[in-house]
């Protein structure tokens, strides 16, 4: 008989539902096709200000400004998990993720798609003399849905480990292996309502003030569900097998407790009495292998809201437009609502921390010709001072920049073509921060279009913005079963976007 002293712990979900809202992390500040077609607009005058300079919609003519736009997003996430035991070294079992796909040394690839199909935004402003006033509605952060159908490095971890831990056990088998059924489903999406004021000063400057309430929705679905190890050359369903393993022991601790009460010798009764507390200890710890082994399952939804205020100013030359905008960091907690957790860990009602960050940002405009302008921006994010759950923006060594550069021409007095580039730095230090459920990388955009006079008061936008994202890499150690594993993760994105939009004059 087996003594079974196997209890595997099932920790892989415990990682599944951290919070991938990262406030400035994924914040979407392509609102507006104008953006797509040249980010770098901070400091243009347009009615996609609403968003990106408030204050400098002021100078736009009197009347009302409308933007409709919608836009396409398709993403990549791809992460290379590896995972080696250096106590196993020299063992089949060194490398288990070998074993399910990985390569020899270990290392899996795990690919999610994320799309948001129909990303809808509306700017409206209306301006008279001195006062105008802006509303704008629009997603204004998260990263959309995203489907890993093979689950993830975090949830495989836990159980490559099963054939080494089935060995020490004395489980073995020739061919060691294992398998294992995975998935991961998230959704987070941000929406904004921003409503504001501008005030033109002079002919030269105009100032801004407003708000923006914030409303956040996440949905996390996910399993793992029929852990297979191969055990004397046969793939074994571990539930099932240790299940098998206790009721046959039970039956075995039944029979000898009824053997023992037909014998009267005092010496063979206990003994069979021993050999029946036997198996029935022996049952009891295949019962507990059983449930660890069981399918597990995560549907959890969190929902949130906050309002942060936002100022900016607007200096207005003949060539020369000069813009600033700041936006207070929204202190926020978001609240579960939990369906089904088997980790334990979401508790349904339970509030976490998700501050959005601040943001300070500066853009200029410059009209070299009449018919040709360029511009610049620089973005500064306040995500360390944003709290996340755990503390985890303590994890970050420093705050995101973005360096913004563009150029607009207007090829005709019905059609203008722009491009622009953008470069996003964040600080992610050694890579703690980074989760396979939530990462984000330092990358480069591009982005081209076209602004074309369909008719006299209306204007069709049309754009492509590509961002590629660096490859970040990430070592740590964890301790799975006590046992302490090497594991590394290698993470990269790209972005593709495509929009349409149409701006009316009123």
């Amino acid at each position: 008989m087996i003594k079974m002293k196997f209890a595997f712990l099932m920790s892989a979900l415990i990682l599944f539902c951290s919070p991938v809202c990262a406030g400035g992390l994924l914040t979407n500040t392509n609102q507006n096709i104008a953006f797509l077609r040249n980010p770098a607009r901070d400091g243009a005058i347009g009615i996609d200000g609403v968003y990106s300079n408030p204050a400098g919609v002021a100078f736009l003519p009197n009347g009302l400004h409308l933007s409709f736009n919608i836009q396409n997003v398709y993403q990549t996430r791809t992460i290379y998990s590896g995972m080696t035991v250096p106590s196993l070294q020299g063992t089949p079992y060194y490398a288990p993720m070998s074993m399910n796909g990985g390569d020899k040394n270990g290392v899996k690839k795990f690919k999610g798609v994320a799309s948001v199909p129909v990303l809808p935004s509306i700017q409206a402003a209306l301006n008279y003399d001195r006062w105008g006033f802006q509303a704008s509605f629009a997603v204004t952060g998260g990263g959309g849905k995203c489907t890993f159908n093979d689950g993830l490095g975090s949830f495989e971890r836990a159980v490559a480990m099963v054939p080494a831990l089935l060995y020490s056990q004395g489980i073995a088998t020739t061919t060691p292996g294992y398998s294992v059924e995975s998935y991961i489903y998230g959704r987070q999406y941000i929406f904004g309502l921003q409503l504001g004021a501008t005030y033109k000063v002079n002919p030269h400057l105009s100032v801004y003030g407003g708000f923006r309430f914030h409303y956040i929705t996440n949905k996390y679905e996910g399993s793992i569900t029929n852990i297979s190890a191969n055990i004397n050359g046969n793939m074994e369903n571990l539930y099932d097998y240790f299940g098998d393993q206790a009721s046959t022991y039970s039956q075995m601790g039944f029979y000898y407790k009824m053997r023992a009460s037909e014998i009267s010798d005092p010496t063979t009764k206990a003994k069979y009495e021993a050999v029946s507390q036997q198996y029935y200890q022996g049952a009891a710890k295949a019962e507990a292998a059983k449930t660890q082994f069981a399918d597990k399952y995560l549907n959890c939804t969190q929902t949130g809201w906050g309002i942060c205020p936002i100022i900016g100013i607007d200096a207005h030359w003949d060539k020369l437009n000069i813009a600033a905008r700041l936006e207070f960091t929204n202190k926020l907690n978001i609240q579960n609502n939990t369906k089904h957790d088997d980790t334990g860990l979401f508790q349904d009602g339970v509030n976490t921390p998700n501050d959005l960050p601040g943001i300070v940002s500066v853009g200029a405009q410059y009209s070299i010709l009449p018919q040709l302008r360029v511009m610049a921006s620089y973005h500064y994010y306040f995500d360390k001072d944003a709290r996340m759950a755990n503390d985890k923006q303590k994890l970050l060594s420093g705050n995101t920049q973005e360096y913004l550069g563009g150029a607009e021409w207007d090829v005709t007095k019905g059609v203008t073509v722009s491009a622009g580039a953008q470069r996003t730095r964040y600080g992610l230090g050694d890579g703690s921060y980074l989760t396979d459920m939530s990462f984000v990388t330092n990358s480069y955009s591009v982005g081209f279009g076209a602004c074309i006079k369909v008719m006299k008061n209306v204007k069709a936008n049309i754009a492509y913005f590509w961002t590629n994202y660096d490859k970040k890499d990430k070592s740590y150690t964890e301790t799975i079963q006590n046992v302490a594993v090497n594991c590394t993760d290698q993470f990269t994105r790209t972005n593709k976007v495509l929009g349409v939009g149409v701006d009316i004059d009123i």
